[in-house]
Order: structure tokens, then sequence, then C-alpha cells
């Protein structure tokens, strides 16, 4: 075969518009289409096998015997054609017995073909058929012989479906009748709305070009177009112009601009493809890619690029109509295979009730923006599109992570009933929202909220909270295409502190490495097994000390004569402590001597999340101002349970009598040496968790918040001695279920559980 993939493909192309043009039955054009594929690329075989009741029938073929046409069968899975469609990936192999998918077909007659080559024939996202070649020789195939291939099957596509010679090639695998579907609690939230697909498919009708020049005018157009509506939005950015946002935004716009992207277009244009079928060309490599990418900042770069590549077909087909440009005309449920934080910030947020995705996660970057703006997300809804129709009604529950289409009358008064309990709860909470968090007798307790967002300290005043506990300044981090510099940090940090006004906030030091990996930090992938208990954090900081020299700098100077509170993550010794904490000492020293703006005090804690740290608190509490707990890390360290496998989710217990006693100890410590301790995490944010904690000493919590309301609602109602006592108890002589117990007398002392 000619190594030049653009000149093959343009060959068989060329030859595919005449026979596409001529008169006859589809069966006499794809015999046609077989010979001139094997012809131009000197092949023994070529055959195509077409999704048909299910299966995988082979259609026509050059060079395997004529009477096994129509005869050959395979399943999904099946041999190597039915992985291929299966799975909607490439196969190269070299010598074909030795994959472990290999089926033998004898009445094919291709025992004497060693080499095989497959590809996926793709229409709107679905597998409808495979094409294939195969040679004599035992040879690997080039990468350019497979591009051509994957060009040749993108036309294929469109005339097996011109000639509904497949499976609902047309079809739409709508249901009726309620339908109900779980997924990926991305962001909390319950909506109530009708489908709107956020984007419907650009259907390519015509591939082959005419004139290719006309066709390369047609993208260089439409590229310029998309980039000005990128920049525009980057302006426009309703999150102002500094924050995560904005580095989301920058991000985007880099991939607006990548060259490579362009050049790969041009490619596809050169083989013959119209504008449409180019982009769309490529968009079909970028999910190829996608499914052999594990790490998900990686992926979700790619998203990126899907959504920029759906953008550009748009453009240059002249259909722009999304949901987002035409409007929304009613509460609306958006449903998405994925999307990009640009686009979601072109929809009418008085509309726009909830995002369904069949993709996303928890690292996306759309979700970040979805959670700063209010609006629920739930992922992983495996064929959402297909499920749903236009104009459904959908239920999103993103506190359960599930979701009814076309509910029934019953489920929709059902769920109607939930939404407004919890709208009255909210309201309930809002009454006491200025009240403080005192104990029925007497005893005064914090609420802080845990943030990461510029735009989370607005909240502070909206759930009555005392001040932000828990800034994760790693966000900036996640979310920027590039290590964010000293001036990036600072007008973030700068911009908190402001929002938060008089009210306390408290930094914690980057926490990157391990499962939060970062692409621009080369050596920083941890491929170790248990990524958690791996080298980030703290742990990576100091081994990069410009970056938390950076990091300190941008602190000091934000707070400007304010108080800077600053806590150092996943320490194990007290070393790490001194070490991390002099590192700030000499940037607070670089300042005085260079008369530079500086806090008017500085408090520094530790975080207590690996168990081993415990055993030193009589050597790290005379240096520390404060101990955060951070019991998401904690419980999972002190179980040797890892808490994002699902197995183990709900086996591992924060009421079990071993946590409650590790903290018991780790406050008792703490008041005896005068130094506030609180707890970070999920537990401190459920009202009977924090009942427990309350119990065994802990008063100062820093949770979501959606959490201050209903947590503040139980302080208010409880007798904080009645609960030490009872917890002195129960830990004496744990009970076989310490969670009924406490829920037992929680109800007879008529505390609010929620």
């Amino acid at each position: 075969m000619p190594l030049n993939a653009a000149n093959a493909a343009r060959e068989i192309l060329t030859g595919l518009h005449d026979v596409m043009a001529r008169r006859g039955s589809a069966q006499g054009k794809l015999d046609h289409v077989v010979d001139l594929i094997a012809e131009a690329m000197k092949s023994e075989v070529c055959s195509i096998y077409l999704l048909r009741d299910n299966a995988l029938e082979l259609f026509a073929t050059h060079g395997l015997r004529k009477e096994a046409v129509h005869v050959t069968r395979l399943q999904l899975s099946q041999g190597l054609v039915g992985t291929i469609a299966a799975e909607g990936r490439v196969l190269n192999l070299a010598e074909a017995s030795s994959h472990p998918a290999f089926a033998y077909r004898p009445e094919t007659g291709e025992e004497s073909f060693h080499s095989f080559a497959g590809v996926p024939i793709i229409r709107r996202e679905n597998v409808i058929g495979v094409l294939a070649v195969q040679h004599a020789d035992a040879r690997g195939y080039q990468d350019v012989e497979i591009e051509a291939l994957q060009t040749v099957a993108m036309v294929l596509a469109e005339l097996i479906a011109g000639a509904r010679l497949v499976d609902g090639s047309d079809r739409r695998r709508a249901r009726d009748g309620m339908v109900r579907l779980a997924g990926l609690k991305l962001v909390s939230g319950m909506a109530r709305g009708t489908a709107v697909f956020h984007q419907p498919r650009v259907v390519v009708e015509h591939t082959v070009a005419e004139d290719t020049e006309l066709e390369r005018a047609r993208v260089y157009a439409a590229f310029r177009k998309m980039r000005e509506q990128i920049e525009h939005m980057t302006r426009e950015a309703e999150f102002g112009t500094v924050g995560e946002h904005q580095e989301i935004l920058e991000t985007y716009k880099m991939f607006a601009y990548d060259e490579g992207w362009s050049r790969r277009i041009n490619a596809a244009i050169d083989s013959g493809l119209t504008a449409e079928a180019a982009i769309e060309r490529v968009q079909q490599r970028t999910r190829a890619r996608m499914q052999e990418i594990d790490d998900p900042l990686l992926k979700e770069r790619m998203h990126d690029l899907e959504d920029l590549a759906n953008r550009l077909l748009r453009i240059v087909s002249g259909r722009m109509g999304t949901a987002a440009q035409t409007g929304l005309q009613r509460d609306a449920v958006l449903i998405a295979r994925n999307m990009g934080p640009a686009e979601l910030l072109e929809y009418d947020r008085r509309r726009l009730k909830a995002v369904v995705l069949e993709e996303g996660s928890l690292t996306s970057h759309m979700v970040i923006v979805a959670r700063a703006i209010g609006v629920p997300v739930l992922g992983r809804i495996t064929d959402i599109r297909h499920t749903a129709n236009e104009g459904d009604t959908i239920l999103v529950d993103g506190d359960q992570g599930s979701l009814v289409v076309r509910p029934t009358s019953q489920v929709t008064a059902s769920f109607e009933g939930r939404m407004a309990m919890s709208q009255r709860r909210r309201a309930e909470f809002a009454t006491i929202r200025g009240a403080p968090a005192t104990t029925k007798d007497g005893r005064r307790c914090t609420l802080m909220v845990n943030a990461g967002l510029a735009e989370d300290s607005a909240q502070l005043e909206a759930v009555g909270a005392d001040g932000i506990g828990l800034f994760r300044t790693e966000f900036q981090f996640l979310v920027s295409a590039t290590l964010p510099g000293r001036d990036s940090q600072l007008r973030l940090y700068r911009q908190v502190l402001d929002a938060a006004g008089d009210k306390p906030v408290i930094f914690r030091t980057v926490d990157i490495g391990g499962d939060k990996a970062l692409p621009y930090l080369a050596d920083e992938k941890d491929e170790a097994e248990n990524p958690a208990m791996g080298w980030r954090a703290l742990r990576l900081s100091l081994s990069r000390s410009t970056l938390m020299k950076a990091q300190a700098r941008a602190l000091i100077e934000a707070t400007d004569r304010r108080v800077l509170r600053v806590m150092f993550p996943m320490i194990s010794e007290p070393w790490e402590y001194e070490e991390a904490r002099a590192l700030f000492e000499e940037q607070l020293a670089w300042a005085r001597d260079n008369r530079r703006i500086q806090p008017s005090r500085v408090e520094f804690g530790a975080m207590l999340e690996v168990p081993g740290l415990a055993e030193m608190l009589d050597v790290l509490l005379p240096r520390v101002d404060f101990l955060s707990i951070g019991t998401n890390d904690l419980t999972q360290f002190l179980f040797a349970a890892d808490r994002a496998d699902p197995r183990l989710a709900q086996r591992y217990d924060w009421l079990s009598p071993a946590i409650l006693r590790f903290l018991r100890r780790v406050a008792r410590e703490a008041t005896a040496a005068g130094v506030p301790v609180r707890v970070c995490g999920e537990m401190g944010g459920r009202p009977l968790e924090a009942m427990a904690l309350i119990g065994v000493g802990i008063d100062n919590f820093s949770i979501t918040p959606a959490a201050v309301g209903p947590v503040k609602a139980m302080i208010r109602s409880l007798d904080a001695g009645a609960v030490r006592t009872r917890m002195e108890q129960l830990l004496a002589r744990p009970p076989r279920d310490m969670r009924k117990a406490l829920t037992d007398w929680a109800k007879r002392q008529g505390v609010v559980l929620g």
C-alpha cells in the first residue's frame, strides 16, 4: 500500500464517489467497494460486516469465499470482528490467530491469511459494522494504513445508512413508560424539568469533497469564528476576572488555538473529505484515544477538545441552534454525553434546573463550574440520550444519584412532596441562620465551611457559617493548564479574604499528588496502587520548595494586615510540620526585610489525617495554634479501607467505637494543651455524627455549606452535657450497633436530626 494515507484514502474515496453515483443495488455497490479497497491497499482480502438482527453479517468480501456472504454471522464480542464492533476500537494484528478473541470460521476460507486490520464503521456514535483487510504475510499495518481505513469507513457509513442495510441506522431507542436510572452524584440537589438535549448531533450528510481548497477555506473561517466566540466568553464570563473559572476558560481557549488539532483536520481534508466529515473524522480519533486514557485529568482535557470539535462542526455546517443559543423556553434538565465549562455558561440560569451526563467525573471542569452556580449534576447515566426523548419530564435527585424519566403522577407527587419538604427545611434553617450554634446548656460550637472556589465565600452569610475552616487551595492547580504563578494565586486568595470580610479563613496548602495528578508536574504522578498514601500533599510540597514558597508569598501578601491562618495537610511526623512552618517564617522574614505588606498575625495549624501523628501530639501541640482532623482520610487509614472502593463504602461506619475512641483521645490531649481542635470532613456535616463528635469533646466543625443548617438545628436542640455522659457510657461498653443506639437516644431526648 502507498505510505501516504491521504493519497490512498483519496484514491479510494474518488472510486467510492463513482460507485455511489451509479445506478444499481446496494449489494452490488458494496461488492464494487471491497474490490476497490483491496486494489488500492494491495490487500488479498477486504470484507465488510454489517450489524443486522443484533449480529454481524458478512455482507461483501474480496478474497474470502463468496458463498460465505450472508452466511457467516458473528455475535457482538465474538471473534475479532465482534470485538471491534463491541468495543468500537481498532485491531491491528500481525498474527490474527494469536489474539484471544480469534475465532476461525471454516466457510470463509481465511486460514491462509495471517495479518488482520479492522476498524469500526460508525454512524452517529453507534457502531453499525466493521471494515477489515487481511494479508497472507504476517505483518503489522502502518498507522497511515489504519488512518486510510478509518477515513473510508466513515464514508461507507453514509452509503450503508442511506441504503438502510443495518439495524436502525436512523433509529431512536427511546422507550415508552417510566424509567429509573442511577448514576454518579456530581453536584447535589433536587430538580424537575423537561428533557432538553444540549447539543443535537450535526449529521454529516456529505462526506466526499468536490473541491478540497474550498473545504479548507470553510474550516479556516470556522476556526476564526470559534476563536472569536471563545475570546468573547472569556471576557464576558459572569464569574469575574480571577479564580478557578478563569483558569478553566483559559485552558479551554488553549485548545481552541491548538495547531496540532487544526493540522489533523487539514490532513483529513487532504484525503478527500468535506470540512464536516474531516472534523468528525478527527473527533472519532479523539474518542478512540479517550477510551485508552485512565488519568481523569487527561480525560477531562480530551472532553474539552470534544466540546470544541462539536462547536466547530456546528459553525462550519451553519447549524448553530444549540439549546443554549435558541434559549430555554421552560424549566429544563439538560442532557448531554459530556459538556465543557464554557457551554454551561451560555445557559439561562433561571431555566436550567439540572444537568445529566452519560459521562462526567468529579474532577470535571464543568462540574466545578456547576457547583459554583448551584446546578445539580448527575454523571455516568448510561444511554440517557437514547432513553429520554426531547420534552420528557425528568426528576433529578442529585442527593441520591438517581433520576426518573417520564414519571407517573404518583411518583411525581411523591418527588414534589420531598422537594417541598426540603424547601420547608431550608426555610426553617434560614430562620436560625443568624443565631449562634449554641447547645441548650450553653455550649458554643463553631460551624465553618469547606470551600475551594472564590465564589464559596459569598455563601457564608447565606448559610450562617462562622467562616471558612478549610479552603482547598489545590482547586486552582487542578483546573489550570499550567502551574499557577504567585500573582494568580495572590488574586484568588485576596478575593476570598475580601468576600469573607471579618470572618476567619483557614487556607490549606496544596494537597496535590497521588490521585490528584497534574500533567504539568511530570514526576508527580503516583503510580502506586494506593495513591492516597503516596507522594502527595505536604510530602510533595516539601520536595518542591519553590512551589510552596510561591504559595507562601502569595498568602502573606494577600492577607494584607489581616490574620493569616494556614494549615498543612498529610503530616505524618512533627518534623514535617516544623519544616513547612520554617519555610513560611522565612517568607515572612523576607517580607519584613523588603518592607512588603504583612499579616497582622499568623496562625499555623496541622491536619491530623495520618493516625501515626496521634502518637506524637505531645511534641506537636506546643507548636501549633490549632489542630484540624481530616476525617475522610483518617477513617480510610484507620480501617485500611479505600474510601473510593464501592465495596467498602458502607462497610466501615464513622460511628464505629474505634473511630470515636480515637477522636476522644485526640480531643482530650488538644484540650489539655489549650489547642482548639476542629473536624474537617463529611463526618462533621451529618447531624447524628456531629452529635457524637460533641459527645467526645469536639465542638468545632468545618463542613459543606448545605450541612450548616441541619447541623446547627441539631446543636440548638442538644444538651451537650447529656450527650457527653451518654457517649462515655457507650464507649465504655460499645453496643453492637452504635448508630442505632445513638439514634434511639437522640429521639428520646428530642434532638433534631433532620
